[in-house]
């Protein structure tokens, strides 16, 4: 072999790939600092583990069955033949180097790691073809399709093949110094198959086939570490870290201190410019795969709104390193890298002039320069995106800061929110119903409240929409009969209650929502409720009671009225005993399941009901199942297109065969039956809670209200 050509390969090209990699880390440490691991309570331990459950395991690969089997193929082969890379560096000085018989077939541990190397190879060849194959000829919409994709996934395949060619060639010339043939070895399946076809060619020529194979796999390796940086495999470096520093607590929003101050001194609130974003926010730039995946699984994308969050990542992500020069080196650069046409057209965001150059002052904000006002307000803060990421990307975080910015600094909003804003604000809801009707679902149950109920064992919440929306109504007064029925000792806040803010965080509202979650909190702390359990039929009121109240010194034991009407039947309590023979299935709301992992007790309380057959719609359920269209104030909000993401909700429901609809949220159930009527199966379809069901099965005594 030739060490001066090694050397040059080992010493230039990762001189050069430190020097990008040294730019792309400056980039991200030059964004706003973020205290990731210094939250009281960050648990190590579980960072750890997680990055070797969905890091190094892969977990979320095989959601899509065989491009996830591929890719996991081509992981395994580069932790692989990571020590095949560095025995055949070393052979560039020595070409007899076998790590001091280590790696020889006549050591054990040489067989195995030779066996597995050339399993590894040739299952990375079968990866690579599947991607080409989906690239080319099966093409994938979610994909962002380039030259650069084939032209990573020739070099795969080229290194994996160039070291079968090396192998076989050296098999060879290895067998004739002894007078011998060279054979096929279980242990090098396919290094012995390329020696038995080099068997007839010459020494010379099996000399070069032996350094071409050689060469163009020690050098590949390094230029494809080069490659790196400028490319969306980027993320075999920094998948790892992203999924390490990944927020442990994905199911609430980031809280904003200290607002009247940062508007009073006119500081950002939210995301206005790239230079808003933080260092982690940058790591998930640089670890987007651009597979597809989230926009893919979003209930706005699939329904032809302007959002796709894939999207989304790349257009910042190209806005940031076209404002590299200027973030690093104070210089000039171009507005928006000439680059980003493709992600332009996708965001529907307006060109800037070609000679716009700029200092760091004059950086373009985000809103609407890099991406249209529609892409972030089509968002229904739904996680279905990073339920789906590979490498635990946030989404919903990012969309919520550039809605805060565009409603707290820059006061510019749909219309359509003015309403709920000044609801929750003047009467505590977001239809700005009267705060002294609120109760008013109650009538004729007898139901306790909290005022004159103090020793409660149970805070029964019942969130605005089953307190105002007549047809939510019945989801209370189903809970509450329920509650009767099992000698539950409960009561109820009354006109005590108020929203707890949930529509208007989500809309970008903080100030709003941190004033409705202040006067909430020493509502619940004046009942010692710390020392009870709340219940709530409404999981967005349960999210935000759960896990963003402690952010305001609220710590509060909430569960679902699922979970607790499970357990309730669970230990006899309750008993169904009225059969519903029907076919049943049940629509997983995005704040119950994705957001809480509640997705066994509602099911479980359809399963004890006498008769019914629970199905479930391919594919779309549990953790993969489709939004509502309801969340992140899209209640409130006129939906942008044509086609309606409830109604293609419920088409999922109904190609179930299903006769009934079941759901475990007041949004969803409004969504779903808009749903039905839209499909005009409101009269053959039934969509009840599952209060309602399991109500008809115990058989407990009901009242009806006046609006019924």
């Amino acid at each position: 072999m030739n060490p001066i050509l090694m050397s040059f390969i080992l010493v230039v090209l990762p001189a050069m790939f430190a020097w990008s990699a040294s730019r792309r880390a400056a980039l991200a440490v030059s964004a706003q600092p973020e205290p990731r691991f210094s939250i009281e309570g960050d648990n190590l331990v579980k960072r750890l583990k997680d990055t070797v459950i969905y890091a190094l395991g892969q977990k979320k690969m095989p959601y899509y069955k065989v491009a996830g089997i591929a890719h996991i193929m081509i992981f395994g082969a580069f932790q692989v033949l990571l020590l095949n890379s560095i025995v055949l560096w070393v052979r560039g000085y020595d070409a007899s180097f076998d790590a001091w018989g280590v790696l020889s077939l006549e050591n054990p541990f040489g067989k195995f790691y030779s066996l597995l190397k050339d399993t590894f190879a040739v299952l990375a060849v079968l990866g690579a073809s599947t991607f080409i194959y989906y690239r080319v000829i099966n093409v994938q919409r979610r994909m962002t399709l380039s030259g650069e994709g084939l032209v990573i996934l020739g070099i795969i395949i080229t290194m994996m093949i160039a070291d079968m060619v090396y192998n076989g060639a050296r098999d060879v010339l290895t067998a004739r110094t002894t007078e011998g043939l060279a054979h096929f070895s279980i242990w090098e399946p396919a290094g012995s198959l390329f020696a038995l076809l080099f068997q007839g060619l010459g020494n010379t020529a099996l000399t070069a086939f032996e350094h071409v194979g050689f060469w163009t796999h020690s050098s590949l390796v390094l230029i494809f570490l080069n490659i790196l940086p400028y490319s969306k495999h980027f993320h075999i470096l920094t998948s790892l870290p992203n999924v390490f520093a990944r927020d442990l607590h994905p199911n609430k929003l980031p809280t904003t201190t200290d607002l009247e101050g940062k508007v009073e001194r006119e500081e950002p609130i939210g995301f206005a410019k790239i230079t808003d974003l933080s260092w982690k926010d940058v790591l998930d730039l640089y670890t987007c795969t651009e597979c597809g995946r989230c926009s893919d699984n979003c209930p706005a994308y699939t329904t032809d709104k302007k959002l796709s969050p894939k999207h989304v990542t790349l257009a910042l992500r190209d806005h940031l390193f076209a404002c590299e020069p200027t973030l690093l080196y104070k210089g000039t650069s171009a507005a928006i890298a000439e680059g980003g046409e493709a992600h332009r057209h996708e965001m529907h965001h307006a060109d800037p002039p070609k000679d716009a150059y700029f200092t760091i002052d004059q950086i373009v904000e985000l809103i609407p320069n890099v991406m249209d006002p529609d892409v972030i307000w089509a968002c229904t803060t739904c996680r279905a995106c990073e339920e789906q990421c590979p490498v635990m990307i946030s989404y919903v975080d990012k969309f919520v800061n550039m809605r805060r910015h565009m409603v707290m600094m820059k006061n510019e909003f749909p219309a359509e929110l003015q309403k709920p804003f000044n609801g929750i604000e003047t009467n505590g809801n977001p239809w700005n119903m009267s705060a002294m009707d609120r109760a008013n679902w109650t009538e004729g149950l007898d139901v306790p409240f909290m005022a004159d109920n103090k020793d409660a064992e149970v805070l029964y919440w019942v969130g605005c929409a089953a307190s105002y929306d007549d047809r939510a109504k019945k989801i209370a007064r189903a809970t509450v009969q329920l509650f009767k029925q099992a000698g539950v000792k409960y009561a109820v806040l009354g006109t005590e209650e108020t929203c707890t803010g949930d529509p208007a965080r989500r809309a970008g509202n903080e100030f709003l929502f941190q004033m409705m979650a202040q006067q909430n909190v020493e509502t619940l702390k004046g009942y010692e409720v710390e020392k009870k359990k709340i219940v709530t039929t409404c999981p967005h009121c349960l999210n935000t009671l759960l896990n963003e109240y402690p952010d305001f010194g609220g710590t509060f034991d909430v569960v679902h009225h699922s979970t607790f009407l499970n357990d309730l039947v669970a230990s006899g309590k309750l008993v169904p005993k009225n059969r519903l023979d029907e076919k049943v299935v049940f629509h997983d709301s995005c704040y119950l399941g994705r957001y809480n992992d509640v997705y066994d007790a509602p099911r479980d309380v359809l399963k004890s009901i006498p008769g019914v057959d629970l199905t479930e719609p391919q594919y779309w359920n549990r953790n993969k199942g489709l939004c509502c269209g309801a969340g992140g104030a899209q209640m409130f909000m006129e939906e942008q297109g044509e086609k309606r993401v409830n109604v293609k909700r419920t088409l999922q429901l109904l190609d179930t065969g299903a006769k009934t609809i079941a759901s475990g949220c007041p949004f969803c159930m409004t969504m779903l039956t808009d749903g039905l009527k839209a499909q005009e199966k409101e009269d053959s379809v039934r969509q009840l809670d599952i209060a309602e069901l399991l109500l008809q099965s115990v058989g407990a005594e009901t009242t009806p209200t006046a609006a019924e």
